[in-house]
């Protein structure tokens, strides 16, 4: 086990009046304005897609669609979980629509990228949790798009690792799952889920010779030294991919921001991330899932490269 070290975190509001809800400078972002923003725009509504981008209020929108990078969230954009985090609807979902496949291959064909990272709501309403609709999601963009490396960020499955299978044997470039948050907290923020099983989902994809990447928001409550246990348990996994972010609360019904971690802080989290051994690390306060993943297209090429191949289901 690797020695834990402590990485001091700026103080929490002690004053007794509730936190202050301004954003912080760093933490400012620009409007879109480049023409390429409302192209993807365009094409996305005219393929009828969902994106975490827009479902999920995400901060980087402007940025990421700019240059021509998004996350498409399949089987629709009804949540089937309650986690108070995050601003994605939740409710009764439509059946899976069979020909949204088409259309998500259709759609990253047609912007031409080097890497690209899909997503989906939960749907516990189906009895393999959309592992099949996955599935064939993967096999027609793989199809479409022969260069384009793919990412995939899928739900825990309720820790059925079958049906992760499904998702693992149709050959995503990254097999990606987010432990979200410190064990402390997992049940407060991921309602219907929890740490041990979302360990045990990147587990069994990491065994399996999947490239593995997981991801945690800072700034709900957790301690410097939780955050440090979660680093060396992702590296004594041998996660490959790791993202910390800033929490940033969607509306006052969701959990409040307990604190903003600070450029600084991120900084320091990153080198320890490293020092541990985990082989790519993005930190700062606007980190998301998907930040900046369109620039690792040669990395997870290199990783794929030197992985073994993915060991048959057992």
């Amino acid at each position: 086990m690797s020695e834990r070290v402590h990485l001091p975190l700026a103080p929490e509001n002690s004053s007794g009046s509730p936190p202050t809800r301004r954003h912080p400078e760093w933490l400012r972002v620009k409007l879109p304005t480049k023409p390429t923003f409302f192209e993807v725009q365009r094409l996305v509504r005219e393929q009828r897609l969902h994106t975490v981008c827009e479902s999920a209020s995400c901060p980087n929108i402007g940025e990421c669609w700019s240059r021509r990078a998004l996350t498409i969230m399949i089987l629709g954009d009804i949540c089937t979980r309650s986690c108070r985090f995050c601003d994605v609807t939740t409710g009764k979902p439509l059946p899976a629509d069979p020909d949204e496949p088409r259309r998500v291959a259709e759609t990253l064909a047609g912007l031409g990228l080097e890497h690209t990272v899909i997503t989906c709501v939960d749907r516990d309403d189906l009895p393999d949790f959309g592992g099949a609709h996955w599935a064939e999601t993967i096999r027609r963009v793989k199809a479409a798009c022969p260069e384009m490396t793919l990412e995939v960020l899928v739900g825990d499955f309720k820790g059925k690792t079958e049906h992760a299978d499904l998702v693992i044997d149709a050959g995503p470039d990254v097999f990606a799952h987010n432990l979200e948050t410190v064990p402390r907290l997992s049940r407060q923020v991921r309602v219907q889920a929890s740490y041990p099983r979302s360990y045990a989902i990147l587990e069994h994809a990491r065994k399996r010779g999947a490239i593995t990447k997981t991801g945690l928001m800072l700034g709900i409550g957790e301690t410097a030294e939780e955050i440090d246990e979660v680093l060396v348990d992702v590296a004594r996994l041998g996660v490959d991919i790791v993202t910390l972010g800033q929490y940033l609360s969607p509306s006052k019904q969701h959990l409040p921001v307990a604190r903003y971690v600070t450029p600084d802080e991120f900084a320091a989290l990153r080198e320890r991330a490293l020092g541990l051994g985990i082989g790519h690390v993005e930190s700062g306060p606007l980190v998301r899932s998907s930040y900046h993943a369109d620039g690792q297209a040669a990395m997870i090429r290199a990783l794929r490269a030197a992985a073994p191949a993915i060991a048959p289901a057992t």
